[in-house]
């Protein structure tokens, strides 16, 4: 083995190791299924706050949506082979009705890690139903999402609107060479 080949596969083990010791909303509450409910809806309600001030539009799209995803922690990171998770909320008018883990593998030309706030805001019951009906639903196989990232013009459309599943993301930090949600897979979690 060479030693571009031994630092490639150092780097790749090195983010994985730190996705699957970061990737919980949680602190400390790993345990307590009511502490890991109030942590998550915790870090929804910021999350949503700063998705409000930074995308114009986005919180009357979130009212009119059916449910609402909210992954306020999705933590990716790999080099070359990569990985993501992070757990989430799903509300339905305002108000928590079930808890989710989302996770995606992938292999390609990606370096880095980073932690991003993830919303996907199913617009309409049909789409709401097969999500809520599954026991893993996967974004690209089960429904298409009309990804917007935030940033220096995220602008809501009536276009955008008008997609079953619609989905935000905005960067808390870090570069990371690749973003999609393509492949993400979403099963419930079981918190009581």
């Amino acid at each position: 083995m060479n030693k571009r080949e031994l630092i490639a596969g150092g780097l790749s083990l090195a983010a994985l190791s730190v996705l699957g010791s970061g990737c919980t909303t949680t602190s400390g509450a790993a345990g307590d299924p009511a502490a890991q409910r109030k942590a998550i809806d915790a870090g929804a309600d910021s999350a949503l706050s700063r998705l409000y001030r930074e995308a114009r539009g986005s919180q009357e799209l979130v009212q009119s949506a059916r449910g609402v995803l909210v992954f306020p922690s999705f933590v990716s990171a790999g080099f070359i082979v990569g990985g993501a998770s992070g757990q989430g909320v799903l509300r339905e008018g305002g108000k928590s009705v079930s808890y989710h883990r989302m996770t995606e593998g992938s292999v390609g030309l990606l370096a880095g890690a980073q932690s991003q706030a993830v919303f996907l805001l199913f617009m309409t019951e049909d789409a709401l139903k097969r999500l809520r009906s599954s026991n893993g639903w996967t974004v690209g196989a089960d429904a298409s999402v009309a990804l917007l990232t935030v940033g220096a013009d995220a602008r809501v459309t009536s276009q955008t609107a008008q997609q079953p599943v619609v989905g935000f993301v905005l960067t808390n930090s870090g570069i990371m060479g690749n973003l999609s949600l393509g492949g993400s897979r979403i099963t419930p979690l079981n918190l009581g």
